[in-house]
């Protein structure tokens, strides 16, 4: 959560946080909040409702219209790259929850601005992201990181691209 980035209210740090298997898990099946969504198959642009318990491992989550009540909205999809030159994302070991962390807050604040249509610091929304957990890294060889737009409290009814909220 970007809840170190100076200038931003200490409601970052109580924003959903989605992470593939370090905090949520979705339904298993559709339900009346939305389609159920593979996380693997999420999009830019696409709208979300959170699952209502936290679990280990997020695996699906509800997608809505944009134009229904939503509080969350994907706009980047970015591989992990480490910091060494000789990486191999598909040999790699799983660098573990606290380095995907930084690599998404770093990777989601830089292409906030660009969706929103102002910078992070300048918005009075959030943002969140779902990271690859130990068994998707070694068994789906997931090395992406999903990005949110986030509310936390309004809901929000259309799409906040280009929106400069």
């Amino acid at each position: 959560m970007p809840s170190g980035l100076p200038g931003r209210r200490a409601a970052a740090t109580v924003a959903v946080v989605l992470a593939v298997g370090v905090v949520l898990t979705g339904c298993s099946g559709g339900n009346s909040r939305g389609d159920s969504t593979s996380v693997f198959k999420v999009s830019s642009g696409e709208c979300f409702v959170p699952p209502e318990k936290v679990q280990a491992e997020l695996t699906k989550i509800d997608q809505v219209p944009c134009n229904k009540a939503h509080t969350q909205e994907a706009y980047a999809s970015v591989a992990y790259k480490a910091s060494t030159p000789s990486f191999d994302s598909l040999t790699a070991d799983y660098p573990g929850e606290t380095v995907l962390k930084q690599f998404a807050d770093g990777a989601c604040a830089q292409r906030f601005s660009t969706y929103v249509g102002v910078d992070y610091q300048d918005s009075s929304l959030f943002f969140t992201y779902l990271i690859p957990s130990a068994r998707s890294w070694q068994q789906a060889h997931d090395r992406r990181v999903v990005c949110f737009i986030t509310t936390t409290g309004s809901l929000l009814r259309k799409s906040v691209k280009g929106s400069k909220l």
